[in-house]
């Protein structure tokens, strides 16, 4: 962990710590580092871990800005990131990616066939960047720059629970029917998303 850390007040129970503002895999092992070491801290109640930053959480009654601000200074300044210590688990997803709605209409719109799609798909391992949207909706980076796809201009109103889909050069899955503008390129089975963590690995696997 670089020595400048950047903590801003959020609410009266919580603080915000930022990292370099870039979407890569340096920083993400950097804020999968620190969440590590802040979920040993007594009294932070919540972390909610992003692409560059935590929403840290606490208790005020055990803390006050000042005191949590230091807190947090201290035991990652205690707790230095090294480079290449943070890797997370493997999670490996079968596909079904005969069930992709759109996956031909993103093989035509990207002039390849749907079965070059899937072997782009399959062939990367993906970081798990955030969590949000909604519970286990896990934002998963990067797709490979040929198949990256920009959202549909018509967000469909019911996305089938397990849709695997692409939105620009991020991939995810549908943890419940919701509405959605991803682009749906297979439906796995899966259902375990609590497991999810920042900087995860995940492989796609085509059955």
């Amino acid at each position: 962990m670089k020595h400048d850390l950047k903590l801003e007040t959020a609410s009266v129970n919580s603080v915000i710590l930022y990292f370099e503002e870039r979407i890569c895999e340096e920083v993400l092992d950097q804020v999968q580092h620190a969440y590590g070491v802040l979920k040993t801290v007594p009294d932070i109640i919540n972390l909610t871990p992003s692409y560059h930053s935590i929403l840290i959480e606490y208790n005020i009654y055990k803390y006050d800005t000042n005191s949590i601000t230091s807190t947090i200074e201290r035991i990652l300044y205690s707790n230095p990131y090294v480079q290449g210590s943070s890797e997370g688990k493997l999670i490996e997803i079968p596909v079904d990616y005969n069930k992709g709605l759109d996956l031909e209409r993103v093989a035509k719109l990207k002039a390849l066939t749907p079965s070059e799609v899937v072997a782009k798909h399959t062939a990367m391992t993906y970081r798990v960047y955030a969590i949000g949207f909604m519970v286990g909706f896990a934002y998963l980076a990067n797709v490979d720059e040929s198949i990256a796809t920009p959202r549909l201009d018509s967000p469909r109103t019911k996305v089938p629970k397990g849709s695997v889909a692409i939105a620009e050069s991020q991939t995810a899955i549908y943890p419940q029917e919701s509405a959605g503008g991803w682009n749906i390129i297979g439906h796995t089975e899966f259902d375990d998303f609590e497991q999810f963590e920042i900087g995860d690995r995940v492989r796609f696997i085509s059955v």
